[in-house]
């Protein structure tokens, strides 16, 4: 195993796959998702994210209950328990792939346009979106290079948390009403335009199939085994409920403050308006740091997740060091410079990408029911009722919010 390899594993180790979930989830995807949310429809689909985590929560702990007592990733279990189970495992790792590189266009824009503004903020000069994306994808290439990333992924989570703490303390301030969000709770069926969209986008970044996937061999490599099935159970509840409390406060916050307003965001710096409670460029400050770190420590996972993948697919050692692994990596900081070419703005890119995810649930979703109700590989473990209700739940919901994201994709 090569040093990068090595830093890779124990980092992941350091952590919770609960962690991992919630550092790997809540990014500039998540931020613009429900920001947009919240700018448009206030807190009226609210009851979207609200079943999206119950879901995520149902998924976590199925193909966590599969690992520890198959000892098989999510990719393997699908690719050796289905006759031809190695296409669908193909079509997984593919589907996963092409979403993360069309989530980086719109991460990268966005990251891109906050860096310019702060840029702008500080010095009064306009610098160049494609020359910003320039510097950032060959810094961040590098740092994979070298396996130094990891102690730059800290620098950023610390904003990162800044940006939690701000969008906390702009809630608080704002004093949102409870009536609106308990009336959020309850589906509303008289969709307004672009409701589509943000469902199947509020599915797509909560319910993220890469997530589910690499979440199982976290587990493993963790050295849990089936003794640690109530930990694994209680870690994704933790998990499922900070990501609800999470997105729910950003999207109370842009119901708050941009909805009233009918502000919607059709450019990143849009967003800034969202911290206008706490005033004053600090204020824009903290939200343009904070944001931009979130979308740059989440470009990471997303280059290394096709290397990623094809190992667990190859069940080949991950090594990070080699010239393919390396190529792929580049590639995918290719695809960072494609909002400089595309015409639609970066958050409608992003909003895109993560419509893009949902239409993936139903192939992780489907394979998930049917190997934890096998009970000749999953013995006492196997499925309850209960799970059993669930999971058919998250099929359904799978099957809708992709029709969802294909109405709203057809538009464009």
């Amino acid at each position: 195993m090569s040093s990068l390899n090595k830093k890779f594993a124990i980092g992941l180790a350091a952590v919770g796959p609960g962690l991992f979930l919630i550092g790997y989830n809540i990014g500039t995807g998540s931020v613009t998702t429900m920001a947009q949310t919240g700018a448009n429809h206030g807190m009226s689909l609210f009851w979207a994210l609200i079943l999206s985590c119950i879901f995520t929560y149902i998924l976590m702990v199925t193909y966590g209950r599969m690992a520890l007592v198959t000892g098989k990733t999510a990719l393997q279990a699908v690719k050796t328990e289905f006759k031809f189970g190695w296409i669908l495992a193909l079509y997984i790792l593919i589907a996963i792939v092409i979403g993360e590189l069309l989530a980086i266009i719109g991460v990268m824009g966005i990251v891109a346009d906050l860096v310019q503004e702060g840029l702008r903020m500080a010095t009064g000069s306009t610098f160049s979106r494609g020359g910003i994306i320039f510097v950032l994808s060959c810094a961040m290439y590098y740092l994979i290079w070298k396996g130094k990333y990891k102690q730059f992924e800290k620098v950023l989570t610390v904003f990162v948390i800044l940006m939690a703490f701000s969008f906390f303390v702009v809630f608080i301030l704002l004093k949102p009403d409870l009536k609106e969000i308990f009336s959020g709770m309850i589906p509303n069926l008289d969709f307004q335009p672009g409701s589509f969209g943000l469902i199947a986008a509020i599915a797509g970044t909560t319910c993220s199939a890469a997530v589910f996937i690499v979440r199982s061999t976290v587990v493993l490599e963790k050295g849990w085994t089936k003794n640690d099935i109530p930990l694994e159970k209680k870690d994704s509840f933790v998990s499922a409920s900070m990501m609800l409390f999470l997105s729910a406060m950003i999207m109370a916050v842009a119901a708050g403050t941009l909805h009233p307003k009918g502000i919607s965001i059709s450019n990143t710096i849009d967003m800034v308006h969202l911290f206008e409670p706490l005033g004053g460029k600090v204020a824009a400050f903290v939200f343009i740091i904070g944001v931009a770190s979130a979308g740059l420590s989440t470009i990471f996972p997303i280059v290394l997740i096709a290397p990623w993948l094809i190992s667990d697919y190859t069940g080949k050692p991950r090594d990070l060091k080699s010239p393919l692994f390396r190529i792929l990596i580049l590639i995918g900081f290719l695809f960072a410079f494609g909002s400089v070419f595309l015409t639609q703005r970066p958050p409608a890119l992003m909003i895109f990408s993560q419509a893009f995810q949902a239409c993936i649930l139903p192939a992780v979703a489907i394979p998930a029911a049917i190997m934890i109700s096998n009970r000749s590989k999953m013995k006492e473990y196997a499925a309850s009722m209960k799970l059993k209700i669930g999971l058919w739940a998250v099929i359904l919901f799978s099957f809708v919010t992709t029709w969802f994201a294909i109405v709203e994709l057809l538009k464009l």
